[in-house]
């Protein structure tokens, strides 16, 4: 579904990404590992098009992606969660989630408020807090409105960075079996996430990313690819 050939990246003078090779199937999960400041985030990016990487080739389904734009890439059906949930002040949870629908092409009024009323069924908090400013939204709680708003525009894969940082063990919980209700609709997801052991009860396969390459990879069911991954990053 999702594949990246050689790609690099960089910043500037400086080179993040030093040739990775991954990809994702249909309806996998998999999860993207490593100490901070290895480049996880930057791969997240890049395959968004929010960096243009400088050498290399990603490919999305039938469309080759190097080059393009952000916009188009979530027309393509990719839909980006980022670290910072990126909310926007200012603007009710209601009105957040109207944005996502930019990302869906051919959408009237009545499909638009069907999707609404079916993103509320599934987030009930969000059901409740509609008329609430976005920004004042607990921690927690802001995760799921940014999850929400990505879903409205019906992606087929999910790019999610870091959505437990910062949150309370019951809320990453919550988050978790969201993740899995997800998987199990058919979405694909590339996962960048912290608690790796947490992480790896959701994953289907994995890759450790090190000094802007990839250096390890496993099935996440696997004991001793697991048990090699920890390793690796504990070191």
């Amino acid at each position: 579904m999702l594949e990246l050939s050689d790609v690099h990246t960089h910043y500037g003078l400086s080179h993040v990404l030093q040739g990775i090779n991954l990809h994702v199937g249909q309806g996998e999960v998999v999860g993207l590992f490593g100490r901070n400041g290895v480049g996880k985030t930057t791969v997240i990016k890049t395959i968004a098009g929010w960096v243009q990487p400088s050498q290399g080739q990603i490919r999305f389904e039938s469309h080759v992606l190097s080059g393009a734009s952000a916009d188009q890439i979530s027309h393509q059906g990719i839909g980006l969660v980022p670290e910072d949930r990126r909310i926007f002040p200012g603007l009710t949870v209601e009105e957040n989630l109207g944005l996502g629908f930019m990302q869906a092409r051919g959408v009237n009024r009545a499909e638009r408020q069907r999707k609404l009323e079916a993103i509320y069924t599934r987030f009930p908090r969000l059901a409740d807090r509609r008329r609430q400013m976005g920004t004042t939204l607990s921690g927690g709680e802001q995760q799921m409105l940014a999850i929400a708003r990505v879903l409205t525009g019906a992606p087929k894969l999910l790019l999610i960075d870091e959505p437990t940082e910062g949150l309370a063990p019951m809320i990453v919980e919550d988050l978790f079996t969201l993740m899995r209700e997800l998987a199990k609709s058919g979405i694909s997801i590339l996962l960048v996430e912290q608690n790796v052991h947490l992480a790896l009860g959701l994953t289907d396969r994995f890759y450790l990313v090190e000094r802007g390459q990839i250096t390890l990879s496993g099935n996440a069911r696997e004991e001793a690819a697991r048990s090699e991954l920890v390793e690796r990053i504990s070191v």
